[in-house]
């Protein structure tokens, strides 16, 4: 008999005899009230470093739609493709999350907040637990004049960022002034005097450059974040969700108020992420909302970040 054979006889035996250990131990212990449930939690915010940049994601809200999500997402597919890309994708077809998440980029020298979330409370909040105060904030900018992204500019009629410059694109700015619109009306007219106004190529700060993206609205930007040779691409809401526009650029959204344009515009910004590995952060996207973009088909494929980021230069 090897040392070796003694070693397995005695682990198995030893392997035998543990119910009885445990099951004699659980009666000779008195017992425990239940533990409570605590219910799910969330992140409140992910900051990490890009270059010389400090950048926070803010989960300003997140809410579940019950309703179905084709209302929203590929509404030019049949039911039976929409269902069988959401399995294939391990998501359910008859409803889903939503996420809402502006971005804190620390320049050293200005803090800028780009979108401000459904309301004035909610995106002082979301600062508030990042460890920001909103008269911090130098600078507001506002990718696009969709309700879940101005409606945090004031707060009870009075500027929820009262130290703050304002920025927006010039053609975005100009459509919704002109189209009546309420939440312009409410949240974006009274601060108008204090707006600044850019194009494509144009900079609010150093490092912080406006991309093009019409479509979603007549005006949409996206914005180039680059640092110490790093690159950082906020999509805003170039794609909604990561399954169902991301993946599938063609597929139609309900928000999209250029259809066509918008599907042009995801396939070349998407398109430029994932020929340069540009790591991308999305306002709709699953919080923490950043990953990589890789083609893939006819579409792409969202890679979510893992510790990337973690990494630095």
């Amino acid at each position: 008999m090897t040392d070796r054979s003694i070693t397995r006889r005695t682990a198995i035996a030893a392997g035998a005899s543990l119910p009885f250990t445990a099951a004699f131990l659980a009666g000779a212990r008195p017992a425990a009230a239940a533990a409570p449930m605590l219910g799910a939690t969330m992140a409140t915010h992910n900051r990490f470093m890009l270059g010389e940049f400090e950048v926070t994601a803010l989960l300003a809200g997140t809410r579940t739609v019950p309703d179905d999500p084709q209302g929203i997402f590929g509404m030019n597919v049949d039911r039976e493709t929409f269902e069988a890309v959401s399995a294939e994708n391990f998501i359910p077809a008859d409803r889903s999350q939503f996420f809402f998440t502006p971005t804190i980029v620390n320049t050293g020298s200005e803090l800028v907040l780009f979108d401000t979330g459904l309301n004035g409370a909610g995106i002082a909040a979301a600062v508030a637990a990042a460890g920001y105060t909103p008269d911090q904030v130098d600078v507001v900018v506002i990718t696009h004049m969709h309700g879940d992204h101005i409606g945090g500019l004031l707060t009870d009629g009075a500027p929820t960022f009262p130290n703050a410059r304002y920025v927006t694109g010039q053609a975005e700015f100009d459509h919704w002034s002109a189209a009546g619109a309420d939440g312009f009306e409410a949240n974006v007219r009274p601060l108008a005097e204090q707006f600044s106004f850019i194009g494509g190529g144009e900079s609010v700060a150093s490092g912080l450059t406006a991309v093009p993206a019409f479509g979603h609205t007549p005006g949409h930007m996206t914005y180039m974040i680059e640092s110490g040779g790093q690159q950082l691409l906020l999509i805003a809401d170039l794609a909604n969700h990561y399954v169902w526009s991301l993946a599938r650029p063609d597929w139609e959204v309900r928000f999209d108020m250029d259809k066509a344009g918008a599907a042009t515009a995801r396939r070349e910004i998407l398109g430029m992420a994932a020929a340069d590995r540009i790591p991308i952060l999305g306002y709709h996207l699953p919080f923490p909302a950043m990953g990589f973009v890789e083609a893939r088909g006819e579409g792409f494929h969202y890679v979510p970040a893992s510790y990337q980021m973690m990494l630095g230069g």
